[in-house]
């Protein structure tokens, strides 16, 4: 049995989950969220509780009955919290502005760099123009947003200028020594 996929799913209170065949729906003050699990996983509710079982022992399933469980608990979680992923930017005249459903980023090239921002993500400016904060209730369409935005110019190693997350420590490189 997975260790993971063992552990029932708790079901926080305001949060209504369905359960049709294959289809997990879950619905809560944030927003709706739905999956479809894999091949020989099935999903019940029991008891204020979501139960991921498997039906067979093959490598296959077994790999997916943890991740199934996890997939569900990140909606149930997102649903009543959400997700926000914070990113600073460091460098002279690096700054980025929000304009519509769109996010330009001064990084220090001829043009400003231009990301469409998806649906189901909220994204903020602060510190006049040097933190974003991405937030919404998929986890995993937050972590990529960020992770778009971070990969125009990450952090590099010498001076520290780039997108770095808020958490992350950019472990700094001595430069070329003058002989």
């Amino acid at each position: 049995m997975s260790r993971i996929g063992k552990n029932p799913v708790k079901i926080e209170t305001g949060v209504t989950v369905t359960v049709n065949g294959a289809d997990v729906g879950v619905k809560g003050k944030q927003g709706e969220l739905s999956y479809t699990l894999p091949q020989g996983i099935q999903a019940k509710v029991e008891g204020g509780e979501i139960i991921i079982t498997r039906e067979n022992d093959e490598r296959q399933t077994k790999a997916f009955h943890g991740l199934a469980r996890a997939l569900v608990q990140n909606m149930v979680t997102g649903v009543t919290t959400g997700y926000s992923k914070s990113l600073v930017i460091d460098g002279v005249g690096f700054k980025a502005e929000l304009k519509g459903k769109s996010l330009f980023l001064s990084l220090g090239f001829a043009n400003a760099k231009e990301y469409k921002i998806p649906d189901g993500v909220n994204v903020t400016v602060d510190n006049g123009g040097v933190t974003v904060l991405v937030k919404g209730i998929d986890k995993e369409l937050v972590g990529r947003v960020a992770a778009d935005i971070r990969s125009y110019f990450p952090a590099e190693p010498y001076k520290g200028k780039g997108i770095r997350y808020s958490d992350e420590v950019i472990r700094r490189k001595e430069g070329k020594t003058v002989a």
